[in-house]
This record gives C-alpha cells, structure tokens and sequence, in this order.
C-alpha cells in the first residue's frame, strides 16, 4: 500500500495502481521484445517485463509534471533503464566475448588511422588472423554485450535514469557529459551509410533487426551483424573517452 501511496502523491491521486500498470503495460512489453530481439535465448522476456514493471514504479514515484515531459515519455526511460540494469547484473558474456570485442575495437581503430578511412570486414578479419567466417562469428557472439555497451554511452538518461527532479550534476560534470555527447554525435556522422542508417532505423525508429533488413536488403543475421560491427566501431572512435 506504501508504493500506492507515493504513486498517487506524485502521478495522479484519481488513479490506482493496477490502473498504473494497464494503461502502461504495451509499453513496458513493447520495448522488452525491442530488446529480446538483439539478445541470446537465456535471456527471458518475462524477466525484461518484470524488470521493466519495477522502473514503471518507480517513475510514477518520481514524476513530475511540472518539468514539462509526458509520463509516457519518463516512463520510456525509466523502463528500458531498468531492464537494462536488470541484464548488467546477469551479465551472460564470458570474458572471451569481452576480449574479442575490445580486440576488433583495437584493429578497427589501427586500420582508420592507418588508411584514413572505414575498415572493411576482409581486413579486420585479416589484421585479426582470422577467416571472415570467424569474425562474422564473433561479431554474433558479441551481439547482446554490444547492445548494452552502446546504451551506456548513447543517452545517459536512459541507462542511468533518474528523476527528473534529481539534483544537477556539477558544472565539471556538465562539461564532461556535454563534450563527450558531441564526440558521439561526431562519431556517428563518421560512419559509412549503411551502419549510420542502421543506427538510426534500430535507435531512433525503434525497428526490429528484420525489418531493418528489409530497408537494407540484408538477411536478418547480417543485420546483427553490422550492429555489432557498428558499436565497435564507434567504441573505436571513442576510445579516449571510454577508457
């Protein structure tokens, strides 16, 4: 009754909880299956759901009409936040997977500043002394762990969310997140086409990976596959800031 209470202080005291959560359960569920669809099968969709349910409480604890933003919109964050709070402490990569990742982010980086221009999947696969079917298959392998990383460093309200109404931040900090916001916007302008579009279809346009193959006129697995290459890549061209 303690979590009605505050949801009714802060949201809308005419509403209870279980409306709360059926006007609002597409949502939660909508971007859980966005998710599960970039993750491998022991990742379980009820768990993003449950997971996604706790940051629907909490952002009904936490809203504020008054900064101007929708509950919907909030509520997006705070949801998908949660779920993927909910993944990091189940982390289902070994470090192998962790490796190989940071190892393809090295080469790509080499081979751009080398070549001054993108690397191309023969020649990374080459600088890694591996067969193209290898790194295609590590680029697979590291699909889920890569989803993550981007969101760490893509919008920090999302993974990070907190109220609105939260203190700010010093201005050190204000500085740090404003530069390293526009390294990002950067680096993404910086990528070939495809992936540049790819991003945009899969973060912006909330697409699922097939039908961001059909945009493309790429099978669904190769699609997973460009993400994958995508995020490298731009943990790549980021690097100064992510270490």
């Amino acid at each position: 009754m303690k979590g009605v209470a505050m949801y009714s202080e802060s949201y809308n005291s005419n509403k209870t909880l279980t409306e709360l959560v059926e006007q609002h359960a597409t949502l939660v569920k909508r971007i859980a299956y966005h998710l599960i669809a970039r993750l491998p099968h022991t990742v379980d969709v009820d768990d993003l759901i449950q997971a996604g349910m706790m940051g629907l409480l909490d952002a009904a604890k936490h809203y504020n009409e008054s900064q101007g933003a929708s509950f919907e919109t909030y509520a997006g964050i705070r949801v998908r936040g949660s779920m993927l709070d909910e993944i990091r402490r189940n982390d289902w990569a070994p470090r192998s997977v962790h490796k190989k990742a940071r190892d393809i982010a090295d080469v790509i980086q080499q081979i751009e500043q080398q070549q001054g221009r993108h690397a191309h999947d023969d020649e990374i696969a080459k600088a890694l002394n591996i067969s193209i079917e290898d790194y295609h298959q590590q680029l697979h392998e590291s699909s889920g762990h890569q989803l993550f990383s981007l969101d760490e460093f893509n919008d920090s309200d999302e993974t990070h969310a907190q109220p609105i109404t939260a203190e700010l931040s010093g201005p050190v900090d204000s500085l740090q997140t404003e530069g390293f916001e526009s390294a990002l916007a950067q680096a993404i302008k910086t990528l070939p086409d495809r992936e540049r579009i790819l991003m945009g279809l899969y973060y912006n346009e909330e697409l699922n990976l097939k039908e961001i193959g059909e945009v493309l006129g790429v099978s669904e697995s190769r699609v997973s596959q460009l993400h994958s290459q995508t995020v490298i890549r731009l943990r790549s061209k980021l690097n100064d800031w992510l270490n």
